[in-house]
């Protein structure tokens, strides 16, 4: 038998829920880190979840301002710079998205 889950657990569905409501709150011309997703959902050690989480986002969301910390866009997802160059994201002669520049700050 499975020993019941301690009351800070929350489902994946609870936790994808929260990361995707903060999602739609980052404005166009930003971008956030899964880490400060899973960190602003309050559970700082699940950025790996959020990024699980925004593999299976849907479609309206509007994913593609979330990047990992360093600023590297998903793999497999061109159009994703294409969004971002779109609202006026800048990136560095690496190809990574100028983090300095764009990251969003949702407490300022």
């Amino acid at each position: 038998m499975k020993p019941p889950a301690p009351k800070n657990e929350i489902t994946a569905q609870q936790f994808a829920a929260k990361i995707y409501a903060i999602v739609a709150q980052i404005p166009a011309g930003k971008v956030a880190s899964y880490g400060q997703l899973a960190l602003l959902a309050g559970y700082p050690q699940w950025a790996r979840r959020a990024g699980k989480a925004m593999g299976m986002a849907p479609r309206d969301l509007t994913s593609h301002r979330v990047v990992n910390s360093a600023g590297r866009l998903v793999p497999g997802w061109p159009q994703q710079r294409q969004y971002l160059q779109q609202e006026g994201v800048t990136f560095t002669p690496g190809g990574l998205v100028n983090m300095r520049k764009h990251r969003w700050h949702p407490f300022e």
